[in-house]
């Protein structure tokens, strides 16, 4: 009974590549959302929650589609770079980017949304600007809702499977991440191989929701 050791590092690569993205874009995006007012946003929340109902491979084979070589954005990604993006890590954190965003998202939004407007006010008839608003008032007091979506980005990166083996394929040390070594240990009936990585993932998943589930109680209102 082995642990497949490069699997493991890919999976910690592309969850902390894409927990850095979505919070970099994630956060300034949720804040707008949390605030802005507009006809329409019952579809944009539509948009940006369907990962959470969508099966993972129809998302997978969109993407495949759009970003393939003859797709609209793969075709002139690969004219600008001369690259492709499918089974390349590039491609498969582009997907697990677009998979994760409510998980990101709602939270952040949640958290944002409760934070108390009295103190916005109070921060800006003392003449303090947007950005420096949301920089010491308004991140400070929601950054257990914050912290929360980013845990929950990361260990839900950590167990992807759809997604990254529709876009990604199974290419040792590039594409393949740890639930994709799972199903290859099953196929091959080695499972004890499949038992030892099952595990790890177990007790990772098990620490994150718990993780969560603290930062949650001192978040009100999160989720």
């Amino acid at each position: 009974m082995s642990v497949d050791a490069p699997s493991l590092l890919v999976t910690l690569q592309l969850a902390t590549a894409t927990t850095v993205t979505l919070a970099v874009v994630g956060i300034p995006a949720a804040w707008w959302l949390s605030q802005a007012r507009f006809r329409g946003r019952a579809l944009v929340d539509a948009l940006l929650a369907l990962p959470l109902v969508l099966p993972p491979t129809v998302l997978g084979f969109y993407l495949l589609t759009v970003l393939g070589p003859r797709g609209p954005l793969g075709g002139l990604y690969g004219d600008v770079t001369g690259r492709t993006l499918p089974f390349t890590f590039e491609g498969v954190l582009l997907g697990s980017v677009l998979y994760n965003v409510p998980f990101a998202l709602r939270p952040f939004v949640a958290a944002f949304s409760s934070v108390d407007r009295r103190y916005i006010e109070a921060a800006a008839c003392l003449g303090a600007g947007s950005l420096r608003i949301f920089h010491h008032v308004v991140l400070p007091l929601s950054r257990a809702g914050v912290a929360s979506g980013l845990v929950l980005t990361f260990a839900h990166s950590v167990g992807e499977f759809g997604v990254v083996l529709m876009l990604g394929g199974n290419i040792p040390g590039v594409t393949r991440t740890a639930s994709v070594a799972v199903y290859d240990h099953v196929q091959a009936l080695d499972y004890g191989g499949a038992a030892a990585m099952s595990a790890l993932l177990l007790v990772f998943s098990f620490t994150a929701l718990a993780v969560t589930e603290a930062l949650q109680r001192r978040a009100p209102g999160v989720m």
